[in-house]
């Protein structure tokens, strides 16, 4: 009997701390902007999403990417193009970090 109790103890954990979790994702996304952009260095075209803490206005997502302290920049769910060699399969891929010295051209993307 002591086994069982100790199981379901456990299990009422785990079940609260997936509960946790789940709640301070969502407040963790409630405070951040998402765009979508274009960005372009020498070698390549990327499409994807960049990400920003709401704690200025919107329409200076970009801006404060490019001027903030921070050395690369993260973007989701991008489509990466050759820019030489354009008929190369375009690469998909759910994460990259670019060094802003690498960008030459970065803009929103139309939704």
């Amino acid at each position: 009997m002591a086994v069982k109790k100790k199981t379901k103890i456990s299990t009422d954990i785990d079940e609260q701390f997936e509960a946790e979790e789940t709640e301070s994702s969502s407040s963790f996304l409630d405070g951040i902007w998402s765009e979508r952009v274009l960005v372009i260095t020498k070698d390549y075209e990327i499409r994807g999403s960049v990400f920003m803490p709401k704690t200025g206005r919107k329409n200076r997502i970009l801006s404060d990417i490019l001027n903030g302290g921070k050395r690369f920049v993260a973007i989701k769910n991008c489509e990466i193009i050759h820019r030489e060699y354009p008929n190369r399969k375009v690469e998909t891929h759910d994460f990259l970090q670019l060094n802003l010295n690498a960008i030459i051209l970065l803009r929103p993307l139309k939704q």
